[in-house]
């Protein structure tokens, strides 16, 4: 079987990529670093996967399709899409610089949204796959001092909505994680301990169990917090 992952050099993304790739997937991944890119492709090497890796910012359309393509060409067909790569700059909506929206606009929903068209079509042409969007709590609810955020990630959550009912007529699943606070380079300095944050490892199985239900079944979402925080 074949998944795509983005962003998935680190944190919430490497762990998936990593549990994917043991579990007896082929790898589609992008990011924007290369050097990364192939650190995480060595340290797969013992799954024994196919992994393909393509450099590329999903904040840019361009390079959206220039990977969609690229994996179209190595992959003759996609089981699981997992849009993961997202970004989160704090701020207030009245103070912000427009760019600040902007930007987040363009990675936390545009990519999500031109990656599960271009796979979506040919998962419908299939009649199967998974589409998996790696939401937030603040799809549900603002989160202090992120305001663009927290609209993006909202909006993420109806084009997730969207995309599975269109998409459930041709026996094709979309998913929606949405994780609390999560120990990843984001929280790096924190005092907090580490035990108290979801893992990004906590995803990556989550994922593995969804995959593995049965064919009828789909989860519409999953909100994954932490105990105590």
């Amino acid at each position: 079987m074949n998944a795509i992952v983005t962003g998935a050099t680190r944190g919430i993304g490497k762990a998936i990529a990593v549990k994917l790739a043991e579990t007896g997937y082929n790898l589609a991944l992008c990011s924007r670093n290369v050097d990364e890119l192939e650190q995480v492709a060595q340290d797969l090497k013992h799954t024994n996967a196919r992994i393909f890796t393509h450099r590329a910012d999903c904040s840019i359309k361009t390079e959206v399709y220039d990977f969609c393509n690229a994996v179209q060409q190595e992959f003759e067909s996609i089981d699981v899409l997992v849009n993961n790569a997202g970004i989160y700059l704090p701020g207030l909506l009245l103070d912000e610089a427009d760019d600040q929206f902007e930007k987040q606009i363009n990675l936390n929903l545009n990519a999500v949204y031109y990656l599960s068209k271009f796979f979506g079509k040919m998962m419908r042409e299939q009649q199967k796959g998974h589409i998996f969007n790696i939401c937030s709590i603040a799809s549900k609810q603002i989160v202090e001092n992120a305001g663009s955020y927290s609209v993006t990630k909202a909006a993420l959550l109806s084009l997730n909505h969207v995309f599975r009912e269109e998409l459930s007529k041709y026996n094709v699943k979309v998913t929606a994680i949405l994780p609390g606070s999560t120990l990843t380079s984001s929280w790096e300095g924190t005092a907090i301990p580490h035990e108290r944050f979801v893992q990004p490892d906590d995803i990556a199985k989550t994922i593995h169990t969804i995959l593995n239900l049965s064919s009828g079944v789909n989860v519409d979402e999953v909100t994954i917090k932490p105990l105590q925080f």
